[in-house]
């Protein structure tokens, strides 16, 4: 082990045995300590003390459900207890009513809920419009539950309390960067965890890019020769598994195949859809193979049709960012091609563009693109396509007058790691947009963790706790802006704490940094760490 890595672990050691024990969550005036802020908490002063036979109930039940109380109850109820002190009030149980069982997790489900919990014994009760309303209301329900290490009970603190809720924005994401560094499914599966915990409803998953292609696509077998291994893939029925495991966690997986720049990778298993061996991106907008691979590639992520195919979202990004034609116009097949068309490789750019959208649009879903698509074309852009800002917040602002949807990121990159996580909070996607209509079509946002950088050991440290606080902006109103107030719930919020996410302690609370050291695989990406970069580098 080298020098810097053992001091690095020291200190890991060090700040992990000065976690604290968890601080019992007391709802006060100003704010609960539940994160993100519910849009209406109220609370009153009765210590309930849940009893040892407590339990989740549907009314009615379904599979869906009974997965999701499992699921809830082994964070939720994580110790051992005991029999209920004399003359404690009890609470007995929690109702679950989901009112429809059938909803599609699609952008824009209703992801309401009312959590009420009585101070007189009787049952608890969540009821939601839909299971992803019943899963965001039992994370809240979750937060309020705090084990006494002295009763060796599980209580909740100011009883009555009724929660009312519901989401500002309908998109709450974070990206997964996953050519540059491969994470496991195991990995990304802790990941939608903890997204589930703070209410965050998309994993962008940026599963291709020009360092790799581990999917396996069964229509175009040889595009996983791109990938780093033969151990370093996703199979079809690991994304399977993972979109279904995150859709029980009211997670939506958007996927990202990011095009015609970032795609070096592609050129591996299929030469002839790259301008040439020494010139490989932008992909060949030349030749129609190109476009019937990324056809093909699309349906099978799609299904052709809306909640269909491997990615049921009807979301799918298209990236469109860092085009340097320049390699069209010094390749003299795609020079020649664009002398016969009379296009410039700037409109040829548009062209290729313009195909891939129309494709995905034929499929009956919505494309989007990263901002520089929207800042080169204008309005020329297909309506239906949705701009996504990265590193100019205004252009949000600018798109929406021209009657496009928009995400935002800019400001929310976690792998800038100086950036406070009081700024990310603060960083509100609607910024100066104050027309109703337009604002309606501010979508969101998401925090980015883009891949140079992380793996497995230092993914969840790198995400956690700053991205809670871009969870928080996008769920609670426009008036929680608050860091002062909110500083002691980002500090000790259950959402990050007993939810089991390893991640750095804060300034008088290390709840973050200490539970559950197994949600980071004891794996490290063998190209680029932070041991084998120690070892590499002079003395």
């Amino acid at each position: 082990m080298s020098p810097l890595c053992a001091l690095v672990f020291l200190c890991l050691l060090a700040l992990g045995c000065a976690a604290v024990a968890p601080v019992p969550p007391t709802a006060s005036a100003a704010q609960p300590f539940v994160w993100p802020l519910p849009q209406s908490f109220s609370a009153g002063s009765t210590l309930l003390t849940l009893s040892p036979q407590f339990a989740f109930q549907g009314t009615p039940s379904f599979a869906d459900l009974d997965t999701l109380f499992s699921w809830v109850s082994t964070f939720t109820f994580d110790h051992e207890v005991g029999e209920s002190p004399t003359g404690a009030t009890v609470l007995p149980s929690l109702t679950v009513t989901v009112t429809n069982q059938d909803a599609d997790l699609q952008i824009g489900v209703d992801e309401s809920y009312t959590l009420f919990i009585p101070d007189d014994g009787s049952a608890a009760t969540l009821t939601a419009g839909t299971y992803y309303g019943a899963v965001n209301g039992l994370q809240t329900f979750s937060q309020l539950v705090v084990y006494n290490f002295t009763t060796q009970t599980f209580q909740v603190a100011d009883a009555p309390i009724k929660v009312v809720d519901k989401p500002r924005y309908a998109h709450r994401g974070l990206l997964m960067d996953t050519s540059r560094h491969f994470q496991p499914v195991s990995v990304l599966k802790k990941l939608v965890d903890s997204l589930s915990f703070a209410k965050f409803n998309v994993l962008h998953w940026h599963i291709v890019d020009t360092q790799s292609f581990p999917f396996e696509s069964k229509r175009f077998p040889k595009l996983w020769a791109g990938a780093y291994s033969q151990q370093e893939k996703y199979t079809q029925r690991d994304v399977q598994a993972l979109v279904e495991y995150a859709r029980l966690r009211n997670v939506r997986v958007m996927v990202e195949f990011d095009t015609p720049g970032h795609a070096a990778s592609w050129c591996v298993g299929y030469p002839e859809i790259c301008p040439s061996p020494t010139c490989q991106q932008p992909l060949n907008p030349a030749t129609e193979a190109t476009f019937d691979l990324l056809s093909g590639l699309f349906e099978e992520c799609t299904g052709g049709a809306p909640g269909k195919g491997l990615f049921p979202s009807s979301m799918v990004h298209l990236g469109g960012d860092e085009v340097d034609t320049s390699c069209w116009t010094k390749t003299p097949a795609v020079a020649s091609w664009l002398q016969q068309r009379g296009f410039t490789a700037d409109q040829a750019y548009y062209y290729f563009v313009n195909r891939t959208l129309n494709i995905l649009i034929d499929q009956g879903h919505d494309p989007v693109n990263w901002e520089e698509v929207y800042n080169h074309f204008g309005t020329k852009l297909n309506p239906k396509a949705i701009v996504h800002a990265w590193y100019n917040k205004p252009t949000v602002a600018v798109a929406v007058k021209d009657g496009y949807r928009t995400l935002n990121s800019d400001g929310w990159y976690l792998d800038h790691l100086g950036d406070l996580w009081t700024t990310y909070y603060n960083n509100d996607p609607m910024e100066n947009i104050t027309n109703p209509q337009q604002q309606a079509l501010v979508l969101g946002g998401e925090c980015c963790m883009w891949g140079e950088t992380v793996d497995p050991s230092d993914l969840f440290s790198t995400v956690w706790p700053r991205a809670a606080a871009v969870a928080e902006r996008l769920w609670s109103d426009a008036s929680v802006t608050d860091t002062t107030a909110a500083q002691p719930r980002y500090g000790t919020s259950a959402a990050c704490s007993r939810a089991a996410v390893l991640a750095l302690p804060q300034p008088r609370t290390h709840l973050l940094a200490l539970r559950r050291l197994d949600l980071v695989a004891a794996w490290t990406n063998r190209r680029v760490g932070l041991c084998s970069a120690a070892a590499a580098a002079p003395p």
